[in-house]
């Protein structure tokens, strides 16, 4: 009799795992930083938003107007791809310092706000430059600085981690600008431009390293206070970067661009910051 009881506990159990063995429910798909689903058996779901990280304190490129709300140059431009491509643009300020990890971690698509391409070609997938920058020093207007070579043994600012930062300190086929910085008493750095040209207002610096467009922005909004050096010392391009790889949405933003320029859209959002020169430095198209 215990027999026959053993055995029918035993069919009762393997009936019992073998239902627990069945077809397990569908997993429902991570999610990238914007919120998109990532490919799944083959399929994706169509890209609805943009997520493009700025400097909001690099003007004219980006920055907070007196409404509180982000405007520029790179935020129009990117306001007009969107809409042509359908998708939902999402402003996000970054810290200059962490671009490598927002990009890298997918919490968003591209970083444009006036980046430079030279030295990074390697470590972002870039679109075709669209600006022609010119590197030059800012300087008090009252100050008897003309020259860079009256520089020496002044304090001289820039942006950490800038372009303007790397012409004075790269090492390779560098030497007329490493030969110039070593004549500063002090090439300091700071995380924003706004507080280098408050901090050389008030006196505590000599002289910005920084980008001609920033330069020409901050010389109309602060009439009088500051000139600008004739000589730019270094000369770079401006590339919307994406993260290493990404071509296809590379292409995408790129394609768009190009249409902008044949139907005279991207001369129109050029021609609005007109007071910044921006006309003079433009690339793309040309």
């Amino acid at each position: 009799m215990k027999k026959y009881v053993a055995l029918a506990l035993t069919m009762i159990m393997g009936i019992t795992v073998l239902a627990g063995c069945g077809t397990p429910k569908e997993e429902v798909p991570p999610t990238q930083g914007d919120g998109e689903q990532v490919e799944s058996e083959g399929e994706t779901e169509e890209k609805t938003t943009f997520t493009m990280g700025f400097d909001a304190s690099y003007p004219p490129y980006g920055y907070i107007d007196e409404a509180g709300e982000y405007v520029g140059f790179d935020i129009d431009l990117a306001t007009e791809v969107c809409e042509r491509r359908g998708w939902e643009l999402v402003k996000r300020p970054i810290d200059w310092d962490a671009k490598d990890l927002e990009i890298n971690s997918g919490s968003i698509d591209c970083i444009w706000n006036g980046f430079t391409m030279t030295e990074r070609e390697d470590s972002y997938t870039f679109t075709d430059a669209y600006i022609d920058n010119s590197i030059v020093f800012v300087v008090r207007a009252e100050d008897t600085i003309e020259t860079a070579a009256d520089l020496a043994d002044k304090v001289v600012m820039t942006q950490t981690d800038s372009s303007a930062y790397t012409a004075l300190t790269a090492t390779e086929d560098n030497d007329e600008n490493l030969a110039l910085a070593a004549t500063f008493s002090a090439l300091e750095v700071t995380a924003d431009y706004n507080t280098a040209f408050m901090t050389l207002e008030s006196g505590a610096i000599d002289a910005i390293a920084v980008d001609i467009g920033v330069a020409q922005y901050q010389l109309s909004s602060r009439d009088g206070i500051f000139k600008m050096l004739e000589e730019p010392f270094s000369k770079e391009q401006y590339g919307i970067g994406f993260k290493k790889g990404n071509t296809e949405l590379r292409d995408q933003v790129q394609e768009t661009l190009y249409e902008m320029v044949e139907d005279g859209t991207f001369d129109e959002i050029v021609s609005n910051y007109a007071e910044y020169n921006l006309d003079q430095m433009v690339s793309l198209g040309k």
